[in-house]
């Protein structure tokens, strides 16, 4: 990648114990030369990633909200990038047929896309180990970005992608849509004023942490992948098929907490007013007093990974009043006369979005912050990548969430961040 951005892992954590939360700040060169994007002006698209999530995100299926970006009014998809090829042809041919043209143009870098002047926005869509340079490498671009979840590998990453939105003055969403979803905003509302009393526990269900890779050599790479590059950052691998199947892997995923978690630990961070912080220990199951993974907040709140014990992932807050449980097909209260709740005017409203790739194309047009920015996604992955590195150590961390690293605890720290194959170092 021919542009880096400027902080070293050594630099990240040395400037961690003085970060703080920053305002959200657009400057006026990210509006152009007149200092406004006109609501009329047409917004031209680039894909990055193609696959399952990038097709449906393009149009090409079934959604959960709206039937992707080729449906938006004001936005034209004009190319796309994947190293595999049969996806990537794919995609034009998605894009092409909407269109009723052969105009998408391919890529097989991303470099050549994020160099055409023409293209205001980018979405990414590509594996998780590619979400933070693709975001940056973007940014420094001049593009603003829809990036899919999780933003990051590691702490460091996010820190670093949040950083480095706020240097070049992008809009940044990321794919948390449960913060644009009525049930799970109400959900929240309902926490935050204290309808169910002080808050007792959250569980939280997902699955949990990725497993080591070890698989052996197996053939060669298939001719449609460029393995290397597919590969990106994370440690050279002999191909086999099944590291295809990246998400189970530590080095390229951080597995179901961060699939899922980014989901609903962000909902529990949102309940909570955390968005500028986050929990201050974090200790794994010991087949004793804790039999999960345990997460508690200065207030004294409690929050454990329950695991999937339901249909869908979700989350439940436990008051000393009631009950609120939501998930993406139900929301329950106990009382239930809670689920009629109006709101006083007094109360917290919190962010009203009701369409998640919607309300990112408006604040691009009014340079606005979105529901789900890149300060937001970096508190609420980090809350993930805590626990996966607890799961790791197999002992309590104690955590500060305004210096951004563990209480005296250098091997802790140095698992905020990992060794990233050159070339792709941020």
């Amino acid at each position: 990648m021919a542009n880096r951005a400027n902080l070293t892992r050594r630099g990240f954590l040395k400037a961690a114990a003085a970060t703080v939360a920053f305002p959200h700040v657009v400057t006026t060169s990210a509006l152009g030369a007149t200092g406004r994007l006109p609501a009329s002006e047409r917004l031209v698209m680039g894909v990055i990633g193609a696959g399952g999530q990038g097709a449906r995100h393009i149009g090409g299926g079934i959604w959960v909200q709206g039937s992707g970006f080729l449906s938006k009014p004001g936005v034209q998809i004009v190319a796309v990038s994947d190293v595999n090829r049969n996806r990537l042809n794919n995609a034009k041919n998605i894009i092409d047929k909407f269109y009723g043209n052969s105009d998408c143009a391919t890529y097989r870098e991303f470099e050549e896309l994020l160099g055409r002047s023409d293209i205001d926005v980018i979405l990414c869509a590509t594996g998780d180990r590619w979400h933070t340079p693709v975001s940056i490498a973007a940014a420094k671009a001049g593009k603003d970005i829809y990036c899919e979840k999780p933003i990051s590998l590691t702490v460091y990453e996010a820190r670093a992608l949040a950083r480095a939105m706020r240097r070049y003055g992008r809009i940044f969403q990321t794919g948390t849509q449960q913060r644009s979803w009525y049930e799970f905003r109400f959900a929240c509302e309902l926490v935050r004023n204290g309808y169910i009393g002080d808050i007792r526990r959250i569980k939280v269900n997902v699955g949990g942490p990725p497993e080591e890779c070890n698989l052996p050599a197996e053939g060669a790479a298939p001719e449609w992948l460029d393995y290397d590059r597919w590969l990106g950052q994370v440690p050279w691998h002999p191909f086999h098929p099944e590291i295809l199947g990246w998400m189970r892997w530590k080095d390229f995923s951080g597995g179901e907490m961060t699939n899922w978690g980014t989901h609903m630990f962000d909902v529990a961070q949102w309940a909570l007013g955390m968005d500028a912080s986050g929990p201050v220990e974090i200790i794994p199951p010991d087949g004793k007093e804790f039999q999960t993974l345990t997460y508690r907040y200065a207030n004294g709140t409690v929050m454990t990974r329950e695991g999937i014990s339901q249909p869908t992932p979700g989350v439940r807050f436990e008051g000393t009043e009631g009950v609120v449980e939501v998930t993406r097909e139900q929301l329950i209260t106990e009382p239930d006369s809670l689920r009629r709740q109006s709101l006083a005017s007094g109360d917290v409203h919190l962010y009203e979005s009701k369409e998640h790739p919607d309300n990112f194309l408006a604040c691009v047009r009014t340079r606005t912050r979105p529901a789900s920015d890149a300060d937001v996604g970096y508190r609420s992955i980090t809350v993930c990548h805590l626990g996966n590195i607890a799961y790791w150590l197999q002992r309590p961390l104690r955590w500060d969430p305004m210096a951004e690293r563990f209480t005296d605890d250098p091997q802790a720290d140095r698992l905020l961040a990992r060794a990233m194959r050159s070339p792709w170092q941020i």
